[in-house]
């Protein structure tokens, strides 16, 4: 499947008349009002009603714990990137060798869930960009990508919150983003095909043009 590249719209206000962009996360005002154990101790109460709803038995020793397992991996894990002060902390350089060609970073592995079941899909990012003076540690870009998977999403967002947050970080207008991913809401689920990935890209600058497009696919599938 050949990417496409994803069209940016912006959306109407949010219950607190802010406007945001149709690549933020919608969040309420108040999402992080409660700290970390309070949000824990909440989800893990919910979770035990979930799994007592279901008809499980909360007394056997396998299960007892999980309540508390899956809210401690919701707030601490999965879904950290939801929390703005997980935001890697990402040091620039200076261009000092002049290196003016694309940089390219491939198979970046992540995981992430499914907004619309809460199920993970996972895959590969591939990521480039052209320095406008700056660059980054090739580590912040895995730490970038983890970011914006750590939290309930749809592949085509979490494609334009890694561009978007490059050019932002590296002051450039010109970054490409193309993420490959296997969907468990797709395959465990529903039509069940196991088989079939889905491909969305990001381009801005002069990836938009097909020379600098072309180059950077052909790092991604060849290289």
């Amino acid at each position: 499947m050949k990417p496409k590249e994803i069209l940016l719209s912006v959306l109407p206000t949010d219950d607190a008349n802010r406007p945001y962009a149709s690549w933020d996360t919608p969040m309420r005002p108040d999402a992080f009002s409660l700290d970390d154990e309070t949000k824990i101790k909440k989800i893990e109460e919910r979770f035990r009603e979930i799994m007592e709803v279901l008809g499980l038995d909360l007394t056997d020793d396998s299960l007892q714990g999980t309540p508390r397992r899956v809210a401690e991996m919701y707030v601490n894990e999965v879904f950290s990137g939801l929390n703005p002060k997980n935001l890697p902390n990402a040091r620039l350089f200076e261009n000092k060798y002049k290196y003016d060609q694309m940089l390219v970073e491939k198979d970046i592995t992540f995981y992430s869930y499914c907004e619309h079941h809460f199920v993970p899909f996972y895959g590969k990012a591939h990521v480039a960009y052209f320095s406008s003076g700056k660059v980054i540690g090739l580590s912040k870009i895995n730490r970038l990508v983890q970011f914006y998977a750590r939290r309930p999403q749809v592949q085509e967002r979490l494609t334009v919150q890694i561009g978007k947050e490059l050019e932002k970080l590296l002051e450039t207008a010109h970054v490409a983003v193309v993420v490959d991913a296997n969907h468990l809401c797709v395959a465990s689920r529903g039509v069940g095909d196991t088989n079939s990935k889905t491909g969305t890209a990001y381009f801005s600058g002069k990836f938009e043009e097909n020379e600098f497009k072309k180059e950077f696919l052909n790092y991604v599938n060849h290289v």
